[in-house]
């Protein structure tokens, strides 16, 4: 949710009249992402006791379902504000340049240059990029878990193997955090005994959904080798 910015006037002493209804941008998100897992343990007590093997279970389901959502949030690039025609793209000084016209672009659309951006590519493309880049995150773990790898002109630039493609490009993200909103929570995740089977399994559900809401604040950059 967000609210429009109030008129801004001269005052010059006498009356500002009556006061202004500033407009709210409230919108509607559906939640109409469903995804889950569903796997086979032989003994889920003799697993839980040993700790290591559910641990490692839940691990890969819980990565497997972030990169749906990684991949559904990406799918929200066709409805940018603004799209480039497709650019083959094989040097660092064009990388660099698509990425620097992001920027104007966004600029130009009222984002502020103190605005937190957030520039998501996919792993050739940062290859071309990452010696323009600020600062590289190499060493900084915690990061590296959130796919944040380094830092350009002051936006944090993360690596996705999930970006969007049409089969010819791939839909770079150059973005504030409030482009787009998204909603989420894993529903459900038991434990159950399958019918007519002499094992255990771990069931669980991912409800989620997201939407464009600011598309002057998402610039997508699409290209390819």
């Amino acid at each position: 949710m967000g609210v429009a910015r109030p008129t801004i006037g001269d005052y010059t002493g006498g009356s500002i009249g009556s006061p202004e209804k500033v407009a709210d941008s409230s919108v509607y998100l559906d939640i109409n992402q469903a995804k889950y897992f569903n796997f086979l343990v032989d003994d889920i007590d003799k697993a839980q006791s040993s700790g290591e093997l559910m641990q490692a279970l839940l691990a890969e389901a819980a990565a497997g379902l972030a990169e749906a959502r990684d991949s559904f949030i990406a799918s929200m690039a066709v409805d940018a504000g603004f799209i480039s025609p497709s650019l083959q793209i094989a040097t660092a000084e064009a990388a660099k340049k698509a990425v620097d016209d992001a920027f104007v672009w966004l600029w130009n659309n009222s984002v502020k240059i103190s605005e937190e951006l957030c520039i998501t590519v996919s792993p050739w493309f940062y290859n071309l990029l990452k010696d323009k880049l600020t600062d590289i995150y190499t060493d900084n773990r915690d990061l590296i878990k959130k796919g944040v790898i380094g830092n350009y002109n002051g936006a944090i630039v993360k690596l996705s193997n999930n970006l969007y493609s049409d089969g010819t490009d791939e839909y770079m993200m150059i973005r504030t955090k409030k482009a787009i909103a998204f909603a989420g929570q894993i529903s459900e995740t038991e434990a159950y005994s399958p019918e007519d089977l002499f094992a255990d399994a771990v069931k669980g559900l991912d409800t989620y959904g997201a939407k464009v809401v600011r598309p002057k604040e998402l610039y997508v950059v699409r290209a390819h080798k």
